[in-house]
């Protein structure tokens, strides 16, 4: 009987933090007798987080017609997740010297502004940092915008000193990887992947 309780509890809770009128992250503590205590306000460090909300991916239009209802209201939600992280995303590219045009450029062809974004390799949050990636920048919860848009905005800084500030071959090994780049010559490689993402990235850019 408690287990069924606590079960409708989790999941009433689950919904209240989902809803447009909750924008709320939730978090878990597990005292020293086992209670346990669920909220959207952590009162010390104690207190885990296990349910992200970005206020920013809560916004869909729901006054939209079924049909064409999810491209809209997708298209309506990273528009204004592009302007919720717009402050973080320049601070950073000047923080290591990017166009921030091109920060952004990068982070709408990876996630379109989703900060929970999962590709089906693996690649995780707004800038789809791998995990050997993440942990070679120091980023220790690819779901953070702030720490994924730092360790995204830090490789590929490092990539385009390494070719030179060619932002093509940059971009393509964002994609594929840098030693894939020089594998072909310092040129695009004959990926299909990696050659469609160049061109949707610098299409973005130019725009």
């Amino acid at each position: 009987m408690a287990i069924r309780l606590l079960f409708f509890a989790l999941f009433g809770l689950a919904f209240l933090f989902l809803t447009e009128q909750a924008a709320a992250d939730v978090y878990k503590f597990v005292d020293g007798k086992g209670n346990v205590v669920y909220t959207d306000k952590p009162r010390h460090r104690g207190f885990k987080l296990i349910i992200r909300t970005p206020p920013a991916m809560l916004f869909a239009n729901r006054k939209l017609p079924v049909s064409g209802f999810r491209r809209a209201s997708f298209s309506r939600v990273s528009e204004r997740n592009r302007r919720y992280f717009a402050p973080l995303i320049e601070a950073t590219a000047s923080k290591y010297s990017l166009d921030p045009a091109l920060l952004h450029a990068v982070i709408r062809a990876e996630s379109a502004y989703n900060p929970e974004a999962v590709s089906h390799k693996g690649a995780a949050g707004l800038m789809q940092l791998m995990p050997e990636t993440a942990d070679r920048f120091g980023v220790r919860d690819r779901f953070d915008p702030e720490e994924n848009v730092e360790g995204g905005a830090r490789y590929l800084s490092e990539l385009l000193d390494m070719f030179q500030s060619d932002v093509r071959l940059a971009v393509a090994a964002y994609n594929s990887g840098e030693n894939t780049v020089k594998k072909f010559g310092y040129q695009i490689p004959p990926i299909a992947e990696t050659r469609d993402y160049v061109a949707k990235v610098l299409d973005y850019y130019r725009r």
